[in-house]
């Protein structure tokens, strides 16, 4: 990734609490047009297995929360993604998308119901852009304001986070899982994630995260956490990476993710994207997201092309890298629908060399989270 100081002619955005990161010697790369801390002197193994053991600390800054708020801020959300915003309960956040008119994904959001006519939107840092111009494109034919808030983003992931945030005095330890809600003026909180573990996610003003993160690292069970193990975690708890795993050339019926669309938003067809939805349902799957366990110890990397045992191209591996927790290779991918079953053998080839694989069950490792 090389180092910040030879980062700084590509002309990207440094986070909020730069100063932070380079006091606690993190190396630096670029990642959506963001000077993001890759990792730090723990390394991106003892990084994974912190997070998994313990709980920890990411600065997530780079992506962007939206407050939509009005007497039609449901109606707007209910055309924008496949999701009837209205039933939301206060309090609830649902995973759910921008949806192009082929039905293929934007950008995979998470959006919280804060109050009769309030929404938070949390979106994706490579998408900030074209999703504000989106949802303020698809707002006009509606009575509601879009806000993009200037917030700092933390995350604190693992089982000891809420215990860690408990006796920080932090409230909100007792929120369910995809609950969130607004502790304070200016700051935002929910339980969710994305490490497969329990955790939380808190948007907040500069003056006021400075102040919480120096909190949470004097506890000795926290650390900073880079993107490196940011990704091998999401990846072997199954998540997907937008602009890998789920594009707008993937539809929510390949990726496995129609669980996200209830059958009655379907029906209602209401959403952008609709009918072209309705149709791949109805078709079915012609390829599937799956998980993939490559046989020995090498490691395969997005775009690699996955063949059959003739050697016919049959898909693509989407994310690819180490497991840590699990101690072997780990990766997702498209298949075609007959490769799709678990146990599949499928083969790629690594620097001249062929790789074989399995088709694995997601996610790699079990889920931890919050069941209260």
């Amino acid at each position: 990734m090389g180092t910040h100081e030879n980062l700084e002619s590509e002309d990207l955005k440094p986070l909020p609490l730069e100063d932070l990161h380079k006091a606690a010697n993190a190396r630096f790369g670029g990642f959506a047009g963001w000077s993001m801390p890759i990792t730090y002197p723990l390394g991106v193994m003892k990084e994974h297995l912190h997070t998994r053991e313990n709980a920890g600390l990411f600065d997530i800054s780079h992506m962007q929360l939206f407050d939509v708020a009005g007497a039609e801020a449901a109606a707007l959300l209910s055309r924008a993604c496949p999701l009837d915003a209205e039933l939301l309960s206060a309090g609830q956040s649902k995973y759910t998308f921008f949806l192009n008119e082929q039905a293929g994904i934007l950008d995979d959001l998470i959006i919280t119901r804060l109050g009769p006519d309030r929404f938070m939107v949390v979106a994706n840092a490579g998408n900030a852009a074209a999703d504000e111009a989106h949802l303020r494109d698809v707002a006009k034919a509606f009575d509601c304001k879009v806000d993009a808030l200037d917030r700092v983003f933390l995350a604190i992931q693992g089982p000891q986070a809420a215990d860690v945030l408990r006796k920080a005095g932090i409230a909100g330890t007792e929120l369910a899982f995809m609950h969130g809600f607004e502790p304070k003026p200016g700051w935002f909180m929910s339980r969710s994630g994305y490490t497969g573990e329990d955790g939380f996610e808190i948007g907040l003003p500069e003056a006021d995260a400075r102040a919480l993160a120096e909190k949470l690292l004097s506890d000795a069970r926290v650390a900073w956490i880079g993107l490196a193990a940011r990704d091998s975690l999401r990846l072997e708890a199954g998540l997907c990476l937008h602009g890998h795993d789920i594009t707008p050339e993937t539809d929510p019926v390949d990726a496995g993710l129609t669980w996200a669309i209830t059958k009655p938003v379907r029906e209602k067809a209401g959403f952008i994207g609709a009918k072209a939805l309705a149709e791949k349902i109805a078709t079915g799957p012609k390829r599937k997201r799956v998980g993939l366990k490559p046989d020995g110890r090498q490691p395969v990397r997005s775009d690699s092309v996955l063949l059959d045992i003739n050697g016919n191209t049959i898909g693509i591996v989407t994310s690819g890298g180490f497991g840590p927790s699990v101690g072997y290779p780990v990766a997702m991918g498209y298949v075609g629908k007959d490769f799709a079953p678990v146990g599949s053998q499928v083969f790629t080839e690594v620097r001249g060399n062929r790789i074989a694989l399995h088709v694995h069950q997601l996610p790699f490792t079990p889920h931890g989270y919050h069941k209260g």
